[in-house]
């Protein structure tokens, strides 16, 4: 699969970019011509700029409102092409787009357009070039990918062909089928783009709002299997218009596009009828069975804080490493893991972000095929020394730097707790608070973030996000978003912060960058738990009275349930499947908490209990951020 991106795709200068693309592992480039018109150097210079970097100019675009147009303006039409083909022969590409007519003295008729490109093409021909068309969603009298592909059939030229893009498609809702009739031969290239379900102008929702494939809602999978079925095998180009794009790392956005053109071909591969797309095979998505551990970075006084408030929660120290400073502490299925050493990546993240939740480990099906995938799909591979005889857990750079450690039951790794660490008996009095395993990790991103991490999840992992929900704070809304299994054995929520006021925000500013803000536990009986808490000394999150009045009101609870809600500090919230209970900690730190749920069927996140959290976490920190005493 040769993979292209459109220079308009990412930010910065033409320099800047071209160095994005080629170290994201692209074959090719579109130049876009305000890139070129904005860069000081000669088309010649860009060509060998380009070349120096190991890239081939796939495309040079656009050349707008060229057919159809009335005898007036058809010459000085001619005319402006002349002067692209000269561009082009400098810069060394072959290939020209053509999109469809937008003015508004353009001229309708099939056969009239298609009498322009075969001219077009005789002009194209003399120079050795190639000239393709696309169809505009919004253009003027050709809007639909298959009456661009009638009238360069009617051109019956050679050196005009058709250009696909999936969003002036799937936009409109055409029917793909009528890709796969095409010949092979008059695709030229494929550009590619998803984008979120919104209904708005279509000009606009193209201008602003298009993204990676895989990151929005339009079926481009399916697209890129009917452009396969051609037996098409060129490029594969990415054409993004994202305002957010335009103001983010170009290396980042750069290699989102990398890993979304692998993993859509990877996608693609796998379809019965598609034979001479050229992937690397990796393995299937991995299948998340549940999370191995949780692994925390502190120093020695922090540890003491945190362990104190974990045997509060129920859970004992049970194990303490053979070679670090760092003890497991347990409680149904769930592991935490306190890690105080003063080597290793741990203390470099302590250093960097003070005491976190840095490291998650996940249980898979096969944790080298899993981390074979993640590193084909442009994961950041990690690892350190261990001492002799211990286990070495493949592991992949995460959120925020963090670690993504892989574990599996087909090997030592699904023995780590037993090889490298040692049982020890826990001198505190604890009483158990039913708690059972871990049911979701709450991670705050910066919201420019959030595509990122989305993308990175679900195409490394056997997952699918859920609709996008604004979370509302007193200081402003953090936009956010669930990945999770179909099992439920992996949740992640993502709350993309956008300003540093609201409570995630200001965990992202104290803490230097993205991280695991909260961990959730789930329990079956929330009043037991309450109940085994108190007994440990718990303090829970204290919620406004005045929540519990209009909870009763909006659900029909029966007074004496609303009582022991109130009273155990608990939050309540139902959809058309069952009931959700929540209970918070007070805030640790600069806004990490710890929350215990119980699910009676139920499917979502109490986003709507969100705003009263917020609130009540907010009461604990000082206007400065510091928290409270």
């Amino acid at each position: 699969m040769k993979t292209s991106i459109a220079t308009v795709s990412i930010s910065g200068e033409l320099p800047d970019k071209l160095e994005a693309i080629a170290r994201a592992g692209f074959d090719g480039v579109e130049i876009f011509e305000n890139d070129f018109l904005a860069f000081d150097g000669s088309p010649a210079d860009v060509g060998k700029m380009v070349r120096d970097h190991g890239l081939e100019i796939t495309l040079f675009q656009p050349f707008r409102d060229f057919e159809g147009m009335p005898a007036s303006h058809r010459q000085r039409t001619f005319d402006r092409a002349e002067r692209k083909f000269d561009v082009m022969q400098e810069l060394g590409t072959d290939l020209v787009l053509v999109c469809s007519n937008v003015s508004p003295v353009a001229l309708a008729g099939l056969d009239r357009a298609a009498a322009d490109f075969h001219e077009l093409g005789e002009r194209a021909a003399r120079r050795g070039l190639r000239v393709g068309y696309e169809a505009l969603a919004w253009g003027r009298h050709i809007h639909d990918h298959r009456d661009a592909w009638e009238i360069v059939r009617r051109c019956d030229h050679p050196n005009i062909g058709l250009i696909l893009d999936s969003f002036h498609t799937l936009s409109r809702k055409i029917d793909i089928n009528s890709i796969r009739s095409i010949p092979k031969d008059k695709i030229f290239i494929v550009q590619l783009a998803d984008a979120p379900l919104i209904d708005m102008d279509l000009l606009y929702w193209s201008r602003h709002f298009r993204n990676m494939p895989g990151e929005g809602d339009l079926p481009v999978a399916a697209f890129t299997t009917a452009v396969a079925e051609t037996g098409y095998d060129g490029y594969f180009s990415l054409e993004i218009f994202n305002d957010q794009f335009r103001g983010g790392s170009p290396r980042a956005i750069a290699a989102d596009g990398h890993r979304s053109l692998i993993y859509l071909g990877d996608q693609v591969r796998r379809a019965p009828n598609v034979e001479t797309l050229t992937v690397s095979e990796m393995p299937n998505r991995a299948t998340v069975k549940g999370v191995g551990f949780v692994e925390f970075s502190a120093d020695e006084k922090d540890a003491a804080d945190l362990t104190g408030i974990l045997r509060t929660l129920g859970f004992r120290r049970t194990a303490a490493h053979r070679s670090k400073k760092a003890s497991i502490f347990e409680q149904g299925d769930i592991r935490l893991i306190v890690n105080t050493d003063e080597q290793g990546f741990a203390n470099t993240s302590f250093a960097v972000h003070g005491t976190s939740a840095y490291a998650v480990a996940l249980l898979v099906e096969d944790a080298q095929q899993a981390f074979a995938r993640a590193v084909a799909l442009g994961a950041e591979p990690f690892s350190q020394p261990v001492a002799a005889g211990e286990v070495v857990i493949p592991a992949i750079r995460g959120v925020g730097g963090g670690l993504i450690y892989l574990l599996d039951d087909n090997s030592d790794l699904g023995r780590y707790s037993e090889i490298d660490f040692v049982a020890v008996q826990d001198d505190e009095a604890v009483v158990p608070s039913h708690l059972v395993r871990v049911d979701h990790i709450a991670q705050t991103v910066a919201y420019d973030e959030m595509l990122t991490w989305l993308l990175f999840y679900t195409s490394i992992f056997e997952t699918h996000k859920t609709p996008m929900v604004d979370i509302i704070d007193p200081a402003g809304v953090v936009r956010s978003q669930v990945v999770e299994n179909v099992s439920g054995s992996l949740r992640i929520t993502l709350n993309g912060a956008e300003n540093r006021r609201t409570l995630a925000g200001h965990f992202i500013a104290e803490k230097f960058g993205s991280s695991v803000q909260h961990l959730a536990f789930q329990t079956d009986d929330i009043f037991a738990t309450a109940e085994a808490l108190r007994a440990n000394g718990f303090c829970p999150l204290q919620i406004s009275p005045n929540y519990y009045d209009d909870v009763e009101a909006r659900f029909g609870l029966e007074p004496a349930l609303t009582e022991r809600l109130k009273a155990e500090n608990i939050l309540y919230d139902s959809d058309a499947e069952g009931d959700y209970f929540q209970l918070y900690s007070k805030t640790y730190g600069e806004g990490f908490f710890f929350e215990i749920v119980q699910r009676r069927q139920y499917n979502g996140y109490g986003a709507p209990n969100a705003i009263f959290r917020i609130a009540a976490l907010k009461k604990l920190m000082r206007p400065d951020g510091v928290p409270k005493s």
